[in-house]
């Protein structure tokens, strides 16, 4: 079984910024694709930013140019750095992990539990 530890959530001011980490353990072969999920107060949980074990990004229009997505595929833990917030940020992010455990396997999707990102004055 895989876990998923996200850490750096919180309140933080309009225009500051806030970083977030997601490590993976348990029995992974593989990771293809990490990526951040946020979902706000009566909308749809919606993609933030993904990034392949090549290094590959994808953003959301949204938070493109402010938000950058990393990964240290050693350590198995996923970074959204997340600058000039607004408060149209604000939701609960989730981690999300597209692993193999096995290479004769498909592969399985881990959600990390959630932390919470205020931006509020």
């Amino acid at each position: 079984q895989v876990q998923l530890v996200e850490s750096g959530g919180g309140l933080v001011q309009p225009g500051g910024s806030l970083g977030l980490s997601c490590a993976a353990s348990g029995n992974i072969f593989s990771i293809y694709s990490m990526g951040w999920y946020r979902q706000a107060p009566g909308k749809q949980r919606e993609l933030v930013a993904t990034i392949t074990l090549s290094g590959s990004t994808t953003y959301a229009d949204s938070v493109k140019g402010r938000f950058t997505i990393s990964r240290d595929n050693a350590k198995k833990t996923a970074y959204l750095q997340m600058n000039r917030l607004t408060v149209e940020d604000t939701a609960v992010y989730y981690c999300n992990v597209d692993y193999i455990i096995s290479p004769i396997r498909e592969s399985l999707i881990a959600w990390g539990q959630g932390t919470q990102v205020t931006v509020s004055s």
